[in-house]
């Protein structure tokens, strides 16, 4: 028996479109993974880039409306641009809408970023060979750090807080949200109730990328913990292990639970898939080097990319599972085998929205058997 699928959709705006197009596909997408039995949808939250997942709670009130039995989350609030009680009243009252439909994924991105812009620069890694673990690519660290140092994210990610605030300590805040959700929150003394909020099915869902504090603080708290392969594929390994090793049993949980995240772009056959994938690169290179993906570029038109291009993106491009439906899940199950994931989720960019549609059917039929 194969362990769940889930959906992760950024909501990207391909090149000549906009932000609209974009939020309808997202719930077209979400309404035919229903259709082929995705257990949930996930929705980004990101800011100043071309992707429209800028409002999560908001986008995942139009999903829920729009379908009927999917789960649908958030992949993951930025705990560094808000507060607990306002992540609590948000989802919470999702949760009165579409009651045991709502997931809570959070996310240290904010304090992140704060942090790395008022680090030091660090040394660069050193070289290290690229290896695979039972057929899972391993490739060696991208320096997020530098990426977050970027002129161009620095001067956006000033707005989303206030100047001079100081995002609170993200354990902290999964703490509160816990408390606030279990009905136990306490401020200076005095109990605080959210309302709604306290009394629903909710717990929150960390997501992390490394061994740092996302993956100790999920496991330290008994939550479920989203590894992200997809954006961090040479430090998701050591994430999984550490918060295995800090798990500690919960309201929430009895044992550890793993949700792990791949890039993935299915068609027909190889062939297909490979040129529709073609521009894949060309858009985390907008990322990376420019501190925001822009609209994502038509495979048909990009030039190849250059050497320093590919250095600087190889990593996602040797860890993005393409190929036909049969191929792409036999990488997943590879992945699902060599992490233990009780769950793994997909995200899957293309230009053309009924190619990333396609995808998803195939990908879906062929993890199931359907």
């Amino acid at each position: 028996m194969t362990v769940p699928l889930s959906v992760l959709d950024l909501a990207p705006i391909s090149a000549g479109s906009d932000a609209v197009t974009a939020l309808r596909n997202t719930v077209d997408l979400a309404q035919h993974a229903e259709q082929w039995g995705y257990r949930r949808y996930w929705v980004a939250e990101h800011h100043y880039v071309a992707v429209a997942s800028s409002s999560p709670a908001v986008l995942i009130g139009q999903i829920a409306a729009a379908t009927n039995t999917i789960r649908v989350g958030a992949a993951a609030v930025q705990l560094g641009h808000t507060t607990a009680i306002a992540v609590v009243e948000s989802f919470a009252t999702l949760d009165a809408f579409h009651p045991g439909r709502i997931d809570l994924g959070v996310g240290r991105s904010g304090q992140r970023r704060t942090e790395a812009i008022r680090e030091k620069p660090r040394a660069p890694r050193p070289p290290r060979e690229w290896h695979e673990v039972d057929g899972v690519v391993v490739p060696t660290p991208f320096d997020v750090s530098a990426l977050m140092r970027n002129p161009r994210l620095r001067a956006t990610m000033a707005t989303l807080q206030q100047p001079e605030a100081l995002a609170p300590d993200f354990g902290d805040q999964v703490a509160d949200i816990v408390a606030l959700l279990d009905g136990t929150f306490q401020v200076g003394g005095f109990e605080a109730h959210a309302t709604p909020g306290e009394g629903t099915a909710l717990w929150p869902w960390v997501f992390g990328s490394s061994r740092g504090q996302s993956a100790r603080v999920a496991g330290a708290q008994g939550l479920p913990f989203v590894a992200a392969y997809h954006i961090a594929p040479a430090t998701a390994f050591e994430a999984i292990e550490a918060y295995r090793k800090a798990f500690q049993p919960s309201k929430a949980l009895a044992e550890p639970y793993v949700v792990v995240s791949a890039d993935v772009l299915a068609a027909d056959d190889h062939a297909t898939a490979r040129q529709l994938a073609g521009s894949f690169g060309h858009w985390v290179h907008s990322v990376r080097a420019a501190g925001g993906a822009e609209p994502y570029p038509d495979p048909d038109t990009v030039p190849p990319l250059t050497d320093e291009q590919r250095e600087l993106v190889k990593d996602r491009i040797a860890t993005q599972f393409v190929g036909d439906a049969d191929e792409v899940a036999q990488r997943l199950s590879d992945l699902q085998r060599v992490t233990g994931a009780d769950e793994l989720v997909i995200t899957s960019v293309a230009y053309r929205h009924e190619d990333r549609l396609r995808s998803h059917e195939l990908v879906a039929k062929a993890w199931t058997g359907s």
